[in-house]
């Protein structure tokens, strides 16, 4: 089993979001995704993130650039980085994938895709409303669901439980609840640690 802990806000998460689904589909494993926000993870126990921001370091700042490119390059995913509203607050859309539970991955990869690859600010109803559309579902519902005090209580939940379980980051990747990996480029050892689950229930 694999949880996958992600806020739509993150390039990072995109790569691994896409790239986790044919992995988990080839080894039979099950995704369980958990909508975060990523924001209150970094106010919580990760704050250098904004240190970072505020005063990069070039040569760093310069190569990650390279690296999200070619990350993306591999995946097939076109990333702008950074995209004109950077950080983008995404907290209705993360609400949007907690409304819509088993039925989140379709929406959940059409905001990555009209954040990262269309340029759009995610946080503004119009883009969600247009994602909405896009794939079906009813706007009015889905602007009502999101503001209900139990879709508001159940991210901030997912958020403060991957903080209690050791994540600092998105995505927070565990794999039969205890085995924790994070970013996108640690999805071989996550493919190690099923093929060994596999082989130990052999």
């Amino acid at each position: 089993m694999i949880e996958f802990f992600f806020d739509c806000s993150s390039p990072w998460t995109y790569l691994a979001f896409h790239n986790i689904q044919p992995l988990a589909k080839e080894l039979g494993a099950e995704i369980i995704w958990r909508p975060i926000l990523v924001g209150g993870i970094f106010n919580t126990v990760n704050p250098s993130v904004y240190a970072q921001r505020e005063k990069p370091v070039p040569l760093k700042a310069r190569y990650m650039k390279k690296d999200l490119q070619d990350w993306a390059r591999s995946a097939g995913l076109a990333i702008k980085m950074p995209p004109t509203v950077f950080p983008v607050n995404s907290v209705k859309a993360m609400r949007g994938c907690i409304w819509l539970g088993k039925d989140m991955v379709p929406f959940a990869t059409s905001v990555f895709e009209a954040y990262w690859g269309g340029d759009k600010d995610i946080s503004q109803d119009t883009v969600l409303a247009e994602v909405c559309k896009k794939l079906g579902i009813d706007e009015q519902k889905f602007f009502a669901g999101i503001s209900e005090q139990a879709i508001k209580d159940q991210l901030k939940a997912n958020t403060e439980e991957v903080v209690a379980r050791g994540g600092f980051g998105s995505p927070t990747i565990f794999v039969n609840k205890t085995d924790m990996y994070f970013g996108n480029d640690r999805l071989p050892l996550i493919r190690e640690a099923l093929l060994r689950g596999k082989a130990s229930a052999a």
